[in-house]
């Protein structure tokens, strides 16, 4: 009984040994490094993202840096360049938003293919967007918001951002079209016609969504007819492309009339452009009375007028010169393309001929249409307007008056040497004072009377 106990005590120790070395053989490796733990790059991009929106942007600043040069081939390379760059924009400032730009530019030079780069490329646009002034105002960073904005939609017509950057660039340059209509009026105000009618005319062109072109070309029109009869079709112009592209302006009625008095035909309204207006109309949502009364603290633009709709202009303003100024016509002689490309060189020589043709011939200079062999209009021998038609006009009227007072002051004092009676040393009076160079009696009298006497004074010879 007892050998039976020893032995199955025996057989257990075995196979609970047997158990405790196949366990030991097969046991799983466990390393502290993984176990509960994430890769070191993603925890320090976690970290920073952490430290960011607790707005520690130092700190978030060095975790991203301690990523990008300590694990190179990471997968959140990209990423950590994107949250500096966004760091810096939630910093706010002059220097964070210059930083921002800055670290935005890079990444997309790094990494124009990712989606992110689109990204970057609007809040570059919203980083000037933001920074804008008034229209009358410094107008730099509303030129550096329209050059950006256009650059998102040339690079990513695409991305989720373009229908944003679209409507905040019709913003942008309702800004830019107020700035140069403010100027332009300025001119046409103070009748300055050829600057005022080159500078609105311009506008239109560059901005056709302005949403005061009407007044703009009707003031250009305008400007046009005071600068003579020669200007006759600009002006002309100018009310037919209101009543053709803005059928709804506040000016339509005063452009019809306008062509209908200097008899030329009225166009009909663009059904277009007609569409638009009534689009714009319906849309347009009026600044509330708090809006209105606060306007005075906002720094930025008032851009309530800008369009809803269209295209809005994706090229660079051009300069404009005004009609009144001649064009140099630098072609060369015979060549017909007008390209301007003629030849600019001057030589001079001395002519040894005894021919004397040209020194009896008529002289041109006098009569340059005659001796052309064209017919020109009375209208072109008049002088081309200028900007300061007004200014000139006023200076020649003060001259005249003063020229007019001097000679009426002058032929005073010469009558009244005429009448005033001239007085002997005595104190006698005597007859009036001859002109100079004309006998006097007196004197002649006196001389005969006096004789040869010591104090007489011998006629000169």
């Amino acid at each position: 009984m007892v050998l039976r106990r020893v032995k199955a005590q025996r057989a257990l120790v075995v196979v609970i040994s047997a158990g405790l070395l196949a366990s030991c053989m097969h046991k799983k490796y466990e390393t502290p490094i993984t176990k509960n733990t994430q890769q070191p790059d993603k925890v320090l991009f976690d970290q920073a993202v952490h430290d960011i929106e607790k707005g520690r942007y130092e700190t978030a600043r060095i975790s991203l840096q301690t990523l990008m040069n300590t694990y190179e081939s990471s997968e959140y390379m990209a990423k950590a360049k994107l949250a500096v760059a966004d760091s810096w924009y939630r910093e706010g400032g002059a220097n964070g938003m210059a930083q921002a730009e800055a670290e935005y530019k890079d990444f997309e030079l790094f990494y124009p293919n990712m989606e992110e780069a689109a990204e970057a490329q609007n809040r570059i646009c919203e980083i000037h967007y933001k920074e804008m002034d008034k229209s009358d105002r410094d107008w730099t960073q509303t030129l550096r918001a329209d050059e950006e904005c256009r650059q998102l939609l040339v690079q990513y017509p695409n991305s989720k951002f373009a229908p944003q950057a679209a409507q905040r660039l019709r913003n942008i340059q309702e800004s830019l079209a107020q700035h140069e209509f403010v100027v332009g009026n300025f001119y046409w105000k103070h009748d300055m016609n050829p600057a005022a009618a080159n500078r609105l005319n311009a506008l239109v062109d560059q901005y056709p969504l302005y949403s005061n072109a009407g007044e703009a070309l009707y003031e250009a029109g305008e400007a046009y007819e005071k600068m003579g009869p020669r200007f006759r079709r600009q002006a002309g112009e100018m009310y037919a492309r209101i009543v053709r592209d803005y059928p709804l302006s506040d000016r339509a009625k005063d452009a019809k009339k306008q062509l209908e008095d200097m008899e030329l035909p009225v166009p009909q309204p663009d059904p277009e452009a007609l569409n638009r207006e009534k689009f714009e109309s319906a849309n347009y949502k009026k600044p509330s009375l708090m809006t209105r009364s606060m306007e005075w603290m906002h720094s930025g633009p008032d851009v309530s007028h800008a369009a809803k709709m269209g295209a809005p202009t994706m090229q660079d303003p051009k300069r404009t010169i005004p009609v009144s100024v001649p064009v140099a016509n630098n072609t060369a002689t015979g060549s017909t393309s007008g390209s301007g490309s003629g030849t600019t060189d001057v030589t001079a020589t001395q002519v040894n001929s005894t021919d004397t043709t040209l020194d009896k011939g008529q002289d041109v200079r006098s009569s340059p249409a005659s001796a052309a062999g064209t017919n020109t209009p009375a209208a072109s021998n008049q002088p081309l307007p200028t900007n300061r038609d007004k200014e000139l006009k006023k200076y020649r009227e003060e001259q005249a008056k003063k020229q007019a007072k001097l000679e009426k002051k002058k032929k005073k004092e010469q009558k009244k040497n005429q009448d005033q009676p001239a007085t002997d040393a005595q104190g006698g009076q005597t007859a009036p004072s001859a002109p100079a160079g004309s006998p006097n009696p007196s004197a002649s009298a006196a001389t005969g009377t006096a004789g040869t006497g010591a104090n007489s004074v011998p006629p000169q010879q």
